[in-house]
């Protein structure tokens, strides 16, 4: 499943933007991250923050302590590099607009697909991004393209996409169709062409798609992913309090994860082919 509510609002919020990972505040303190020195909400414990109910395929059984899913494990790894078991991590629920409006926190990190903005970051702390949002294809079982397995099977489809968006500079630069893409002005036409069979697929972002393919689209799928080419990449950050003395830490166990190859496994585990949504080359 998909999380409706907070997928719609994550369609409409970052869809377009151009995200940042140098515009939060510089940490407080130094960056010795010594656990033990750590300021934290609750002392002794990492508590990390997520909405309710929290869906797959970033979470999973709507159990955020539980590990699994692609969040959940990213949550928990970035603990593991901060110096905490999994028995020190406490969570705690988190509507998905309020992680990044202003004001004091209750969790020390926040984790639920929010994109690094340039607006956002006036209010909260991002750390460096620890997901690089791709864009999918979604298609009607059954249609021209829902077996495609590569990018060049999509070259003579009739494609939908919102106008503005990261996703019609994929279509152009990476898919490039044959056939102009249909464009729309918003999101909802793209997707009601598609029902309409007006079009053989749209592309979104593969958070959007998710969310397409559980709950607006009876019968669709992920044909595939593929990563934008060229221009800012929109990224997902954890959030942080404004002015938040983790900030460097939490910066740095993601720079370790990401050197180590293990953001690219957890990835690959939970929001690949297992999840539905293969890489299209």
């Amino acid at each position: 499943m998909a999380r409706p509510l907070m997928l719609l609002a994550l369609a409409v919020a970052v869809v377009g933007c151009a995200p940042v990972d140098d515009t939060a505040a510089a940490p407080t303190t130094s960056t010795a991250c010594v656990k033990e020195q750590l300021q934290l909400v609750t002392p002794g414990k990492l508590t990390v923050g997520t909405d309710k109910p929290a869906y797959e395929p970033w979470f999973k059984d709507d159990d955020p302590s539980n590990g699994q899913g692609f969040e959940s494990a990213v949550a928990f790894a970035v603990a593991g590099e901060l110096g905490f078991d999994r028995t020190e991590v406490q969570w705690n629920t988190v509507k998905f607009d309020s992680a990044y409006a202003p004001g004091k926190k209750q969790f020390d990190f926040d984790i639920n697909q929010v994109s690094i903005t340039p607006d956002r970051a006036k209010a909260v702390d991002f750390s460096k991004g620890y997901y690089t949002v791709k864009q999918a294809v979604v298609a009607v079982d059954g249609g021209k393209v829902a077996q495609a397995k590569s990018l060049a099977e999509l070259k003579d489809a009739k494609i939908g996409v919102q106008v503005g968006t990261t996703s019609l500079d994929a279509v152009k630069s990476v898919i490039q169709p044959g056939k102009d893409p249909n464009v729309y002005n918003e999101q909802v036409d793209a997707v009601n062409a598609l029902k309409n069979k007006q079009v053989d697929a749209i592309v979104v972002d593969l958070p959007t798609a998710f969310y397409v393919t559980a709950a607006q689209v009876e019968n669709a799928k992920i044909v595939g992913q593929f990563a934008s080419t060229g221009g800012t990449p929109e990224e997902f950050g954890l959030v942080m309090e404004k002015g938040s003395a983790l900030k460097s830490c939490v910066d740095k166990a993601v720079d370790t994860l990401k050197s180590k190859g293990e953001l690219a496994r957890i990835e690959q585990e939970w929001l690949g082919s297992a999840a539905g949504a293969p890489e299209l080359k």
